[in-house]
């Protein structure tokens, strides 16, 4: 029997995927199966499967913003049995509503997916970091960017509207007839205030420069990634990396807690598979509470499974408070997806390139709202 998995690098190089199958195998000697491995990132697997489901991987990662495209083009099977088990008594509410639709289980979470905010403590500290203000206030050296800006195609730029109060399609991102609201006179008060901050010389813009470079030589003071860099930037900074949830931020006169998106990196099974027995025990296995143990100790991902503990550790607590407290669930929705990724990341492109202005800020909005919008 063959089975093919998608997965992403980190799962290959840290020699977690090979040591999971070779166990999984040892298990089920009855299947006899010969293994094919393939790198996918999580982000983009509904790109890769939609492409021809019939010849994509019998299990994959995927991040769960990718649910509904994927269960829209019949590539994701819905689960019953113990994977439905496991999924409905094993995770908090929160986490299963991730991977759900109405009341069916399509996706088998096993780490949470959002971002929470990294910083320097040689340039900052704890209260330094509570809002967006103090941080770009903060003296520091000419060389020193307070603020590393990166919009992450429009997943981190959402934070600041969303934070404000403001949303797309509703509150769940389903309400077509909710529209987007920003263009609004809080919307336009989010825009300048990110003209200011992306035109500020202490805010590094993405792109421009290398952050790996500026963080390992104690130049930036502050940026938004996930448990999935941790490592990274742990080896540079050592004791010197701190952690905390995202900050407050004040574009109008009120200060406004920034809400990142929220979802879960999830394991999938192909309902073209043609081993989807032996698929389904798999991606189950991958997602049971030992292997979400097994991935946290060697690859610095937080699990999602509610009977694990994990006491003294930062960044688990960090991201529970995150989930609990900054953020707001990232949309599923299919006419979303379809349109947020491709317009959002508009805003700070044209900011940075002085297309978009405060000068012209209402106008560029009031397009961006009716591209959002437009049937």
């Amino acid at each position: 029997m063959a089975l093919k998995v998608w997965c992403p690098q980190n799962q290959v190089d840290t020699g977690i995927m090979a040591d999971q199958q070779a166990d999984f195998a040892a298990a089920h000697p009855e299947w006899n199966i010969t293994w094919t491995t393939e790198i996918v990132g999580e982000d983009q697997c509904a790109e890769n499967v939609t492409k021809d489901v019939d010849v994509a991987a019998d299990v994959f990662f995927f991040a769960n913003d990718q649910l509904k495209t994927l269960v829209d083009a019949g590539a994701l099977a819905r689960l019953g049995g113990d994977a439905e088990q496991m999924v409905q008594t094993e995770n908090s509410d929160l986490v299963k509503s991730t991977v759900m639709i109405d009341d069916a289980v399509y996706g088998l979470p096993f780490t949470h997916n959002t971002f929470f905010m990294f910083y320097d403590k040689t340039l900052m500290s704890e209260d330094d970091v509570t809002s967006l203000e103090k941080i770009m206030a903060k003296e520091t050296a000419d060389n020193v960017y307070n603020f590393y800006f990166e919009s992450a195609g429009g997943w981190k730029l959402g934070a600041y509207y969303y934070g404000a109060g403001l949303s797309v399609f509703g509150p769940q991102g389903n309400d077509l007839a909710a529209g987007c609201d920003w263009n609004s006179e809080k919307g336009l008060a989010v825009t300048n205030y990110l003209i200011d901050l992306i035109n500020n010389p202490k805010c590094a813009y993405d792109g421009e420069i290398d952050v790996s470079e500026l963080i390992a030589d104690h130049r930036l003071g502050v940026w938004f990634d996930g448990a999935w860099n941790y490592n990274l930037y742990h080896d540079a900074l050592g004791d010197d990396m701190g952690m905390a949830t995202i900050p407050t931020f004040n574009p109008d006169g009120n200060d406004y807690q920034m809400l990142g998106f929220y979802g879960s990196k999830a394991i999938g099974v192909n309902a073209h598979s043609q081993n989807a027995a032996a698929a389904v025990a798999f991606a189950t296995y991958l997602a049971s509470e030992q292997q979400q143990l097994v991935r946290y100790e060697r690859s610095a991902q937080p699990p999602t499974n509610i009977n694990i503990t994990i006491a003294d550790d930062p960044m688990v607590t960090v991201i529970s408070e995150e989930a609990a407290n900054c953020s707001v669930v990232q949309p599923i929705d299919s006419t979303f997806s379809g349109r947020y990724w491709n317009y959002a990341n508009t805003i700070p492109t044209e900011i940075r390139s002085k297309e978009l202005t405060k000068d012209n800020a209402q106008e560029k909005l009031d397009a961006f709202v009716d591209a959002m919008t437009a049937e």
